[in-house]
């Protein structure tokens, strides 16, 4: 019998979500300027398997939702610089339909109802428990726009995220879990030049040394399997910047 968790979804279907989460990588923005509850979603976040950037002021918080591409915001609706409902406002206004949860120590109806027709996912009165945050995180990521596809495909690749698996031209391609994962983030960002930094942080969860070739193996590795028996080439290198993945 599968044991249940406290919300009533198996173990297993919390695991292949951390799953997903990991192979995807999945980003995070917080905008919170209390510092101890912004280490605290920081931690719990990344400890769950998603990439997080963090921002205490309003301002700074805005700039990277216009500029960087995320799948969800954590955002509190007091902040200094701007306060949240300005953020929401600016981000529908330009288009970005990035979900958001609003988090808040205000806790009224009129507020609640301010931000839902505003055009936020959620809303979490402060104190909270990290469990019932993750659960709604978890939950506007399976409905919301930010929902990230299951299959993924450019050219004649296809990967099937929760099957863990790859192709191209129909071929199956066996892969090892991290070259799973580095194609995968190649292929959610198809067309984007991604640092040797950025794969290292992503994939391996570690610092770029420069001394260390890990990167530049895997990608060897990766390439061989990939792209080396097919004629239309996918995995490019830009030299002294990174790599991309993109139909040329």
């Amino acid at each position: 019998m599968r044991r249940k968790s406290q919300t009533g979804r198996s173990v297993a279907d919390g695991i292949n979500f951390r799953l997903l989460v990991m192979i995807t990588g999945m980003r995070i923005l917080v905008v919170e300027d209390e510092r101890k509850t912004a280490d605290y979603l920081h931690k719990g976040l990344s400890e769950t398997g998603f990439v997080v950037d963090a921002a205490q002021r309003g301002d700074d918080g805005l700039h990277l939702a216009l500029t960087e591409s995320y799948d969800l915001i954590v955002l509190d609706v007091m902040l200094p610089g701007c306060d949240g409902w300005s953020i929401l406002a600016a981000l529908r206004a330009a288009g970005r339909p990035t979900p958001v949860l609003f988090l808040t120590a205000r806790d009224t109806v009129t507020d609640r109802v301010k931000g839902l027709e505003m055009g936020a996912d959620d809303y979490l009165v402060k104190p909270f428990a990290f469990s019932e945050l993750l659960a709604r995180v978890r939950s506007i990521l399976r409905r919301g726009p930010g929902r990230q596809p299951e299959v993924l495909q450019l050219a004649d690749l296809d990967l099937d995220l929760p099957r863990h698996r790859a192709a191209r031209a129909g071929q199956r391609i066996d892969l090892t879990p991290k070259e799973f994962a580095l194609l995968a983030l190649l292929a959610k960002r198809h067309g984007e030049v991604l640092s040797r930094t950025l794969i290292a942080e992503q994939v391996w969860e570690m610092n770029f040394d420069s001394d260390t070739n890990v990167v530049d193996v895997a990608i060897r590795r990766l390439r061989a399997k990939v792209d080396d028996p097919f004629p239309r080439k996918l995995l490019h290198t830009v030299r002294g910047v990174g790599y991309v993945l993109e139909e040329r």
